[in-house]
């Protein structure tokens, strides 16, 4: 996790004038570690609306893996996180 000094050192206001909200930031994030600028707007929205410790594992799992197309793999793993998700009973 980069901090705030860090990220204000490197924000550029007339290329980063559209980043506003953290979960933008996230989401360009994503797609460079993916090596898949072309589909920022989908990363950013997973960012937005996905539980960031899926997002984490997902990344984490594709930056494991030497695979050609990051960006599929990313959301075969996020989507099969997903599911696991929600087939586990309520511990209540």
């Amino acid at each position: 996790m980069k901090s705030i000094k860090k990220i204000l050192e490197n924000f550029d206001p007339l290329e980063d004038k559209y980043i506003s909200r953290e979960f933008q930031s996230y989401g360009i994030y994503l797609s460079e570690q993916l090596d898949d600028y072309k589909h920022r707007g989908l990363y950013i929205k997973l960012a937005q609306t996905t539980h960031r410790s899926i997002l984490e594992k997902a990344l984490s799992y594709v930056s494991d893996s030497s695979a050609k197309n990051k960006g599929a793999l990313f959301m075969w793993k996020l989507q099969e996180l997903k599911n696991s998700k929600s087939k586990e009973p309520n511990s209540k």
